[in-house]
């Protein structure tokens, strides 16, 4: 398993810092949250990772490899994977059809082979469709694997999502508030599948959540953001203990 490294980074959008000089390490086999108030440069930090931004200035390392400037395949390929705030689903598709188009990537055949349909692409085919139907089966998306997403209760889009992600068999996989507008029951099977994800699929989690119940529940560490800068890390009880923390939240007396 894979230590992340995120040293100094600074993203810069003109001349306004979304980070500045933020540093965290995330331990393998951990759930590790990230949080603070909106705004505070949480999807920042994440897409600095997932490549889909390259910080202005510092370092993000996975392990020996380097991903300041990365693009989101080569981090995919790393097997890092994530789970959107904002659902990144194609709802005229079936749920079975959105995954198997998420594990595309693992679909190694050349054009020919793919036009004779035989031996490799045959397999191959196969094998991943093999394994969406175990994710599914682990996402408990069972009743819903022909149905069309976009007629999906939002609840269990959300946890679509999730399985999208985990279709790239990821090692570390960032969830970006996988709870949002979600109600108390809904959480609660967010919050089960996040910790059998933890135990049964010996996967790194890197939470960005604004249930800080929830946060303060299941991390194991916690990094806090206000205005792009780490202002408190530690666990759950250090956190909630730090004065800077509990004022970026409600505010001095």
């Amino acid at each position: 398993m894979t230590t992340l490294s995120i040293d100094n980074v600074t993203l810069t959008f003109g001349g306004l810092n979304a980070l500045s000089d933020v540093s965290m390490i995330i331990e393998p086999g951990l759930i590790t949250s990230i949080i603070g108030p909106n705004g505070a440069g949480k999807t920042s930090i994440l897409n600095c990772i997932s490549g889909f931004y390259h910080p202005t200035a510092g370092e993000i390392r996975y392990g020996d490899r380097r991903l300041t400037h990365a693009s989101p395949h080569q981090v995919t390929k790393l097997g890092i994977a994530r789970a959107f705030q904002n659902l990144e689903l194609f709802s005229g598709l079936s749920v079975l059809d959105n995954l198997m188009l998420a594990r595309h990537t693992n679909l190694k055949y050349n054009f020919l082979q793919a036009m004779i349909y035989v031996g490799k692409a045959s397999r191959l085919e196969a094998e991943n469709r093999a394994y969406v139907e175990g994710v599914i089966d682990f996402m408990e998306l069972e009743p819903y694997r022909n149905s069309t997403v976009g007629n999906l209760a939002y609840g269990i889009q959300k946890r679509v999502e999730v399985a999208r992600a985990l279709t790239l068999d990821p090692q570390l996989l960032l969830l970006d508030e996988p709870m949002a507008g979600m109600n108390i029951e809904e959480k609660e099977d967010v919050v089960r599948f996040i910790m059998d994800i933890i135990k049964e699929r010996n996967t790194t989690i890197i939470l960005v959540e604004h249930d800080l119940g929830v946060v303060m529940d299941i991390s194991d560490y916690i990094h806090v953001l206000d205005f792009g800068e780490v202002i408190g890390s530690g666990t759950p009880e250090e956190v909630a203990a730090n004065e800077k923390v509990i004022e970026a939240y409600i505010g001095e007396d």
